[in-house]
C-alpha cells in the first residue's frame, strides 16, 4: 500500500508545477485537488476519496494587489477551513498538512528582520486573509499535524507577468528599450521557486508540526539592484520609467525575512542565488 500520497491543492499555478516536478523526485506519488475549495460540500467528498497521507495547501488567491475583497476571504480563509474540517473528518489523519501563508502578514518591517515572533500588522487585504487564515488554522493544531509556512517572495519559470520579476525579465527578452514600473526603492527577497518548493518537500518528511515557520533566504535587495542585473545579463540598457499609477497605498518598503527557525530543520535551503535565478528566466524567454 502506498503511503506517499500528496494532495497539493493549486497544482496547476506557478508554485504547483514546481513543487509537482520535486515531489516525484523525490518519490511522492502526486495528486492535485478539482473541487473549487469554496464548495464545501464537493471538498469533503474529494478529500475523502483521495484520503492523502501528506497534503500540501497552495490554492488561493496570491496577487497581494487583489481588488475582489469578498472572494479573497472566501478563498484564503473560508477555503482553507473546508479543507482542514475535511482533512479532520479523514478516518486516518494525514501525516504532514503544510498551509501557506505569506510574509505580508507582517507588514512595514522596515527597521527589521522579520522573525515568526515578529509583531503582525498587513496593510493590505492579501496579508490580512491570510493572516485571518492562520489564526484559524491554529485552532486545528491539537487535532491536525500542521505547518504554516511564511513564504517571502519568490519567483521562476512560469510566473504570471503581473509580478514585477517576470514582467522585468519578459521586457528584456522580447528586446525592450524601455518599460514602466512602480517604485523601484523597495527592498524584497526575491528567491527562487525551486528552492522554496524543495523546502516544502523536506518539511513533509519532517517531524516538526504546530509550527508556523519563514520560507526565505534573509537576503533583500532593492528593485533598482534587479534592473542592473538584467542589465548585464542581457547586455541591454533598460529605460526605466516610473509610472505612478503603479505604486501600491501601503507599499512595504522593505520585506526580509529570518531563517533561524528554517535552518533548524533544512539547514541547506537556499541554493540559488538571484543571479542564478535571472538567468535561468531570462534564458528561457529568450530562447
Amino acid at each position: 500500500m502506498n503511503h506517499s500520497k500528496v494532495l497539493v491543492t493549486g497544482i496547476d499555478g506557478f508554485t504547483g508545477q514546481h513543487l509537482s516536478k520535486n515531489l516525484l523526485k523525490s518519490g511522492f506519488e502526486v495528486v492535485g485537488l478539482n473541487a473549487n475549495i469554496i464548495n464545501r460540500e464537493a471538498i469533503f467528498e474529494e478529500i475523502k476519496k483521495i484520503s492523502p497521507n501528506y497534503v500540501v495547501h497552495l490554492a488561493g488567491l496570491s496577487f497581494a494587489g487583489e481588488v475582489r475583497v469578498r472572494e479573497l476571504y472566501d478563498v484564503n480563509v473560508q477555503g482553507t477551513v473546508n479543507i482542514l474540517d475535511a482533512l479532520n473528518n479523514l478516518a486516518q489523519h494525514p501525516t504532514k498538512i503544510i498551509l501557506c501563508s505569506s510574509a505580508t502578514v507582517y507588514g512595514d518591517e522596515a527597521k527589521n528582520i522579520a522573525s515568526e515572533d515578529s509583531h503582525l500588522s498587513p496593510t493590505n487585504h492579501y496579508g490580512c486573509s491570510k493572516l485571518a487564515m492562520e489564526c484559524l488554522a491554529k485552532t486545528y493544531f491539537d487535532k491536525l499535524p500542521i505547518i504554516i509556512t511564511r513564504p517571502f517572495n519568490y519567483t521562476g519559470i512560469g510566473q504570471e507577468d503581473i509580478f514585477v520579476i517576470p514582467k522585468i525579465v519578459n521586457a528584456y527578452a522580447s528586446g525592450k528599450k524601455s518599460i514602466e514600473l512602480g517604485n523601484l526603492n523597495i527592498y524584497r527577497e526575491f528567491n527562487d521557486v525551486r528552492d522554496v518548493t524543495r523546502v516544502y518537500c523536506e518539511l513533509l518528511k519532517s517531524i516538526s508540526k504546530s509550527k508556523i515557520l519563514n520560507i526565505c533566504s534573509g537576503r533583500s535587495i532593492c528593485l533598482r539592484d534587479v534592473i542592473n542585473k538584467l542589465d548585464k545579463i542581457s547586455g541591454i540598457k533598460m529605460q526605466v520609467n516610473v509610472n505612478e499609477s503603479f505604486v501600491r497605498l501601503n507599499e512595504i518598503k522593505n520585506l526580509c525575512g529570518s531563517n533561524l527557525e528554517l535552518k533548524k530543520i533544512y539547514k541547506d535551503s537556499f541554493i540559488y542565488n538571484l543571479e542564478d535565478t535571472l538567468k535561468w528566466m531570462y534564458q528561457n524567454k529568450a530562447s
